[in-house]
């Protein structure tokens, strides 16, 4: 097995994947990638933390509050105070964010289909699936790459 290449064509792909998603979504909705992440993952998750973010996505708590700070200033979250916590809010999509959130869903699963669903058959991408999430939660286990701030 060849580990590097395998790295490398993984590495690859993410940005490739990531800059088409961006592309597209910049031209559509206005947004990038990982704001379209944050809108779904609140979405799914309402009244999370922004500590709950960054670990999903695995990036520091720093970087996550930023990104909300510029979610929040466009009207499509808002900060509630957290009954449990008085040092940390609770995060809710606004009706506005609610409606971008559905709208670049779409996008983002039409962008992907076309992406994905040209160059690989259903069993590869199922097979894709199925290790790659064996390798993310591998690594999630064993708390791998995890920002230290």
């Amino acid at each position: 097995m060849e580990y590097k290449s395998l790295f490398a064509d993984l590495v690859r792909c993410e940005t490739r994947l990531y800059n088409a998603l961006n592309d597209r979504l910049r031209e559509r909705h206005g947004i990038v990638t990982s704001q379209y992440e944050f809108l779904r993952y609140l979405r799914e998750h309402p009244g999370a933390r922004v500590a709950e973010l960054a670990a999903e996505f695995v990036i520091g708590i720093g970087a996550t509050s930023k990104g909300m700070d510029r979610l929040e200033q466009r009207g499509w979250i808002a900060r509630q105070p957290n009954p449990a916590d008085r040092r940390s809010s609770l995060l809710v999509l606004t009706d506005e964010g609610a409606q971008l959130a559905e709208a670049a869903e779409r996008t983002v699963t039409e962008r992907l289909s076309e992406l994905l669903g040209g160059p690989l058959t259903e069993a590869q991408l199922s097979a894709a699936a199925r290790a790659l999430s064996l390798l993310r939660a591998a690594l999630e286990r064993d708390r791998i790459g995890t920002p230290t701030g």
